[in-house]
């Protein structure tokens, strides 16, 4: 039995009537004057984000720029290290513990660290928060994406005296690729969550986060919510881009899309 898919228009339509109820109710919260003073109205906020735009978006492109570098650093790091592990069990073995380390390292302790390490006026800090975060999901789904090859498939490769290069071109890797792209969709939010997180705890005195936290202490609510939405804005351009491109590996390849 299959499952009704819905029209196209109800699609769109629930969403935005969900955020329209949403702000309809954040209107009448603040209205009503039991709001917290750091709760002002969407329309200070959307007032803020437009006069400080020029702001918020050289901010978000130093975040921005920031999640992107930790993005592609913890995803080469992982793809290369799941290769080995795939091809090598001690390679696995070895691996198996660092990336469970990896995956609990809170990032609260470790980035002040970092962020002093590489000195106050270094980048490196952040963008090493954001290649760790980045780099658990994408080396866990390319490994299990790697592995997904069955003996069968391998062994009609090697009667038919197809090449390691060759079988990796037309079997692993096409097999796999589905699983790294899921990774990667998943590691985005994380690495610019990440970068967030760290531009709160030293290092040079720009970005997103800096500025929240900055406008939070002075009191000025509404400015730091704009910023917010400029953090929001990064992680939707990271999660839209990433889930495209998921979709239109998946549709060339004509497999579905792996669970994250």
């Amino acid at each position: 039995m299959t499952a009704t898919r819905l029209p196209a228009w109800l699609r769109f339509a629930a969403p935005v009537a969900v955020g329209l109820l949403g702000l309809g109710v954040w209107f009448a919260y603040v209205a009503s004057g039991s709001a917290p003073r750091m709760l002002p109205d969407p329309g200070a906020i959307l007032g803020e984000f437009v006069g400080r735009f020029p702001l918020i978006v050289d901010a978000a492109a130093i975040t921005g720029t920031n999640a992107l570098v930790g993005l592609v650093a913890g995803t080469v790091l992982a793809v290369a290290l799941a290769a080995l592990a795939a091809t090598w069990r001690p390679v696995d073995g070895m691996t198996a513990p660092l990336v469970a380390a990896l995956a609990v390292v809170p990032i609260v302790a470790i980035t002040p660290i970092l962020n002093t390490m590489f000195g106050a006026s270094s980048q490196f800090g952040r963008e090493a928060v954001a290649a760790i975060a980045a780099f658990v999901p994408v080396f866990v789904n390319t490994l299990r994406g790697l592995r997904q090859t069955r003996p069968v498939q391998r062994d009609l490769f090697r009667a038919t005296a197809a090449s390691g290069a060759q079988t990796f071109r037309f079997l692993t890797l096409p097999t796999a690729l589905p699983y790294l792209l899921t990774g990667i969709r998943v590691a985005a939010s994380l690495a610019v969550i990440s970068a967030l997180v760290a531009e709160y705890f030293g290092g040079p005195s720009d970005g997103i986060g800096t500025a929240i936290a900055t406008y939070a202490k002075s009191g000025r609510a509404a400015l730091a919510w704009a910023f917010v939405g400029g953090g929001i804005v990064i992680g939707l351009v990271f999660f839209l881009v990433t889930s495209l491109l998921e979709r239109v590996v998946a549709r060339r390849l004509g497999a579905g899309r792996p669970p994250a």
